[in-house]
């Protein structure tokens, strides 16, 4: 039996704690994903952000052609190369990964990497399933930063089916000519608009009516108006048996009107992710775990058993790498200086939805706000009402503010169009630094006629006490 001063799992956003302070430190880190592809890095650099935007801004640059055609520009899009396309994409994300896994086994020699998977096996134990054999490790701190994974529905025949997830769709061998899409949430949705642009004929299947139901009720409204016109969606739509016919993938279907079946050659279930916290049975280690899965952990990340904390998807309520990011700056400050913890702070979370159009949302939805009885009125500027959205051509694309009607103080911003990831940033350090809309509007200049002005005249149209 080995003992460690800390142990990690996960080399996620966990990989990131480790610094020349720690130089001094014996840790251990237990990373169960290694393989042919690597998996050092965790969700987001093999599998999650950073890949899929890649892919997002070459359906960006595909979908120029029929931007073009409304501006008087006549493009066409010659040739998609798909595998040229993903080996670009994978050249990248496969080379840091392995460089990552490199440098831990390489060039710490203070860091011990065991390659497998993990378990709980008593307060502060893990027992590893080395190819040797099980091996029993401790340390007197543990970080679990073991992320999560991709949810697979309880469909009759699925077991039969060569479907995919987020975890593997991007290494397709070659591109299909129909692609049905299992759920309609910001992983679907991405991905329903990547395919799509490069020529895929997709089906969305959705168990609701609405697409993207979680974001602000004009936006999920607005975005499943622009998602009918795009691709195939079928909503309210129940899924009662799947099966294989060689090439051919068939899904049977329950809807309003009764039994139907859609066809494609490729599968993708995005029906949303799990925590990992089942694999490591934390039960056995004393860690709480809440009904979804998902660790218990106070506000400065630490779990109910002392001196073993949990960060990012494998606790949080917001699998998104920002988060898991700032909780691993929470959690090393508190290995460092136990004696002057600092807490995490989620008060102002924001997230960003890359499809197409994309979507950035911060704070509250307006439903949030009439389920809570939080008095608030609200703003909308459409992007064709401001000079920048003129020379796009912009006909669907807005920004929704919602703020406080007699402090002015920001509730909540919503953007679905161009850029909006970008356009939010001022409206999200305006909530998180206290600063109420009046102020923000007229205290500073807004570059005319520049993106930007979006964000202004929503907030100058906020109808706000005197």
């Amino acid at each position: 039996m080995r003992h460690f001063d800390l142990v990690i799992i996960g080399t996620g956003s966990g990989n990131g704690i480790l610094d020349e302070r720690f130089d001094d430190w014996n840790v251990a880190i237990v990373e169960k994903g290694i393989g042919p592809n690597g998996a050092y890095g965790g969700t987001c650099l093999n599998v999650g952000c950073i890949p899929t935007k890649m892919f997002v801004h070459t359906a960006d640059v595909a979908e120029a052609p029929q931007q073009g055609e409304k501006l008087g520009v006549g493009l066409e899009l010659g040739e998609v190369r798909w595998q040229e396309i993903r080996d670009r994409v994978f050249g990248r994300i496969d080379a840091i990964a392995s460089g990552g896994r490199r440098y831990r086994i390489e060039d710490n020699a203070n860091v011990t990497v065991y390659e497998a998977p993990g378990r709980f096996t008593d307060l502060r134990e893990l027992t590893v399933d080395t190819p040797d054999g099980p091996e029993v490790i401790t340390a007197d701190r543990f970080v679990v930063a073991a992320g999560g994974r991709p949810i697979v529905p309880d469909i009759d025949g699925i077991e039969s089916v060569d479907y995919h997830t987020s975890d593997t769709v991007m290494r397709l061998e070659r591109l299909p000519r129909r692609l049905i899409i299992l759920g309609t949430g910001f992983v679907a949705t991405e991905f329903a608009h990547i395919f799509s642009a490069l020529g895929v004929e997709i089906t969305l299947i959705g168990r609701s009516g609405q697409v993207l139901r979680a974001e602000d009720v004009d936006i999920s409204q607005r975005f499943t108006e622009i998602a009918h016109r795009r691709w195939d969606v079928r909503p309210d739509r129940v899924e009662k048996r799947i099966e294989q016919l060689g090439e051919t993938i068939r899904l049977h279907l329950n809807g309003p009107e009764g039994a139907e079946t859609v066809e494609a050659e490729e599968l993708l279930i995005a029906t949303g992710r799990r925590p990992n916290s089942d694999l490591l049975d934390t039960a056995a280690g004393g860690v709480e775990t809440a009904a979804d899965g998902k660790i218990k952990v106070d506000s400065t990340q630490r779990t109910s058993v002392e001196g073993v904390w949990a960060l990012g998807d494998v606790s949080s309520q917001y699998e998104l790498k920002h988060v898991a990011n700032h909780e691993e700056r929470v959690v090393q400050h508190n290995l460092l200086y136990p004696d002057s913890p600092v807490e995490s702070d989620h008060s102002v979370v924001p997230h960003a939805v890359f499809s197409g159009p994309p979507i950035a949302s911060v704070g509250l939805t307006e439903q949030e706000a009439r389920a809570t009885d939080v008095r608030y009125v609200t703003s909308i500027q459409d992007y064709g009402g401001v000079a920048y959205g003129w020379a796009l051509e912009d006909e669907t694309g807005f920004a929704k503010v919602l703020a406080d009607p007699d402090s002015g103080r920001l509730l909540g911003a919503h953007i679905i169009g161009p850029e909006a990831s970008t356009l939010i940033q001022p409206l999200i350090q305006a909530m998180q630094f206290g600063l109420d809309a009046r102020s923000m509007a007229r205290g500073q200049y807004w570059i005319h006629p520049a993106m930007p002005e979006l964000v202004e005249n929503a907030l100058l149209n906020l109808p706000l006490a005197e």
